[in-house]
Formats: structure tokens, sequence, C-alpha cells
């Protein structure tokens, strides 16, 4: 097993900077359009974890870099909660660390392996878990228990759609080496 290659993962370069702005965009799309969606229509987050899950899965899967899902989930919370989202996603942010942590355990590189799945796939799930959880206590007055399993456990529901949607999509996109091409072109 390969160790972290710390040189490699001290700094962003200009390519991950594109790709954690392109991908803050798209979270701060997710919290002020999916999210209210998510809620009128269903009532529940599920739809908003798919949506914040699969931003943060890809901008990880695109850089394999520590850190990236963090600035995203923080760049684009910070950005949405200005334009008027509730204060509430920064459960969101939050949840991106454990994810971006979990992540290290295979590099950041999602794949088409049993590792290069499963790690992705619990990091997201127990993560998502997380964010309801942290909603749950901070931002709704259900109590501790329903926070930890009601609202913990939509989230977590969430997190699993998401791999189910997004982990096929990835794996797609890496057979067809795109995000080789991507970083070739540079």
């Amino acid at each position: 097993m390969r160790g972290l290659d710390i040189k490699r993962n001290t700094h962003f370069g200009t390519l991950d900077i594109a790709f954690i702005a392109i991908f803050s965009a798209l979270y701060v799309a997710v919290n002020l359009i999916l999210g209210p969606l998510s809620f009128q229509l269903l009532g529940l987050p599920i739809l908003h974890d798919i949506g914040i899950f699969s931003t943060l899965l890809l901008v990880a899967w695109i850089t394999e870099r520590l850190g990236t899902s963090i600035a995203v989930a923080s760049i684009g919370s910070a950005i949405a909660i200005l334009f008027g989202a509730p204060p509430l996603i920064i459960g969101f942010a939050a949840s991106a660390i454990p994810f971006d942590i979990l992540l290290v355990a295979n590099h950041h590189k999602i794949r088409n392996s049993i590792k290069g799945l499963f790690v992705p796939a619990a990091a997201t799930i127990l993560s998502a878990y997380v964010a309801g959880v942290i909603i749950g206590v901070l931002f709704m007055s259900n109590g501790l228990r329903w926070a930890f399993s009601i609202w913990g456990g939509w989230h977590m529901a969430g997190g699993v759609l998401t791999i189910t949607i997004i982990l096929p999509i990835i794996v797609a996109l890496e057979k067809a080496n795109v995000r080789k091409l991507v970083h070739k072109a540079t």
C-alpha cells in the first residue's frame, strides 16, 4: 500500500482551484434550488443530500486531493447563505470534514474496485448521517433522539441514494478516461 504523498497534497494547483470554483458554484445551486425543492416535494432532505454529496464525490474524484471537498462545502455554504439559503446548510459543510478525511483511506481515488468504491460509499453514507444529526440537533426542535435516529436516518438514506446514482457515473467517467484527459490537457 502506497503511503500518503505529503508533497503532492500540500497545496492546490491551478486546476484544483478551478474545479473548486466550478463545484462550489454547483454546490450553491444545489442549496438554493434542489434543497428547497426537496422539502416542497417530499418534506424530506433526500434530494438535497443527493445534490450535496454528488458534488463532493465528483470534486474528490476529479482532483484526488485532500481538502477540495471541504473547500467546496465551505465556500459553497458561505455563498449560499449570503444568497438566502437557510443556515442549516452549515451541517452539510461540517459533514464535508469527515467525508474528506475518510477518503484519505484510498488516497481520494474513486475507482472500479472493491476498495475504490467501498471507501467513498462509506464516507458518503456516514457523512450524510453526520449532516443529518448536526442539522437535527442545532436547527430543529424535535430532540436528540429524533436527530440521531429519524433525521440522521433520512439523511443516511439520501447518502445511499447518492452512491447508487453517482458511483456508477464516476465509474463510467473513469472508464472513459475523463479525469486523465482533463489533467492531460493542462
